[in-house]
């Protein structure tokens, strides 16, 4: 999986990159096949906004957007949001890889 930490406007230290990091090792837990995670970091007129642009195979790209006044919120809420969208996608996935012919009842007259 290949991380990409980008910031404008401001810069991040070492605990805020590690944070980031962190958060995004635990989306490996979901069992998707993720190549990419993109995250920007933007300072704006009011607060911080954040993006996560997770890429997966075979699949299209989660982007969550996360905006408040402080930078450690507004990572919180959007690594929240982006686990919520990774598990609903990981339970799609799986709910779909059980509908086999196989496993479909037999009914008999």
């Amino acid at each position: 999986m290949n991380v990409q930490i980008r910031a404008k406007d401001l810069n991040l230290n070492d605990h805020v990159k590690s944070h980031i990091q962190t958060a995004v090792e635990t989306f490996k837990k979901f069992q998707l096949d993720i190549t990419t995670v993109n995250v920007n970091v933007v300072a704006e007129k009011k607060g911080v906004s954040i993006e996560f642009d997770i890429h997966i195979a075979h699949a299209t790209p989660v982007v969550i957007n996360q905006s408040d006044d402080v930078l450690d919120v507004a990572i919180d809420l959007a690594i929240d949001r982006a686990s919520k969208a990774l598990r609903r996608l990981h339970d799609k996935m799986i709910s779909k890889q059980k509908d086999t012919i196989k496993e479909m009842p037999v009914i008999e007259e």
